[in-house]
């Protein structure tokens, strides 16, 4: 008997481990969106999963976060794809056009744009520990994009600063600006869902409109040239 390549177990343990984090969120979106996140436990979720209280406890801090999984998913899918733009891109367009190539992938579509997930963004509203999960989310996002753009810039536009583990402004500033934009659009989006899953309106369009709206506004204010009094 021919012993297995240890590559291939190490690919199915990932496989398997992918599969089990993957259950364990989608029991939680679906137990929070039918009974409530308060009426909602994390025994529920495991069970509904098929997996035992201590692998919920392995993979998640709590509830709030196995159901925003896809949020940190899709993150990180964000990030991908803005390591990959071209070097000479100004950053914001880089990040721009990352987003752009996340909402546009058919192949495998956003999480966002998945069932359900529109009823959940909406939750956010009205369920504090939900948001709060979503915020450290979102922040851990944010920071992993921070470091890409700053290794993306070249040496001279980079501060010395940035070598003490202090984040580069230029960077800085536009993660929290774009990525700002993309929250604000996800926001507008998830309270327009009537409670339904269909996209009445198209997130990646208004994802296209909210940044054509930053740059405006900030065009505006470069133009407008006011003598200090």
């Amino acid at each position: 008997m021919e012993a297995t390549e240890p590559s291939t177990t190490e690919d199915r343990r990932q496989r398997k481990a992918r599969q089990t984090r993957n259950a364990l969120a989608t029991a939680a979106v679906d137990l929070i969106l039918e009974r409530g996140l308060a009426a909602t436990t994390v025994e529920a979720i495991a069970e509904r999963a098929d997996v035992t209280r201590r692998t919920f406890s392995r993979l998640f801090a709590g509830k709030e976060d196995a159901a925003l999984d896809f949020v940190r998913g899709d993150g990180d899918r964000i990030n991908a794809l803005l390591r990959e733009r071209p070097a000479a891109e100004p950053p914001l367009l880089a990040y721009r056009r990352a987003v752009r190539d996340w909402l546009a992938d058919r192949d495998d579509p956003a999480w966002h744009l998945r069932p359900r997930m529109r009823r959940l963004l909406a939750l956010l509203d009205s369920e504090p520990a939900l948001f709060a999960a979503y915020e450290r989310i979102r922040v851990d996002a944010q920071e992993d994009s921070v470091r890409i753009l700053t290794d993306r810039l070249g040496p001279d536009e980079v501060r010395d600063e940035v070598r003490d583990g202090i984040p580069d402004v230029r960077a800085a500033v536009v993660v929290d600006a774009a990525a700002g934009v993309l929250t604000a659009a996800l926001r507008i989006w998830a309270r327009g869902g009537s409670g339904h899953d269909s996209a009445a309106e198209d997130l990646a369009a208004l994802v296209e409109r909210a940044y054509d709206a930053l740059t405006r506004e900030a065009a505006s204010a470069v133009s407008y040239d006011t003598p200090e009094k």
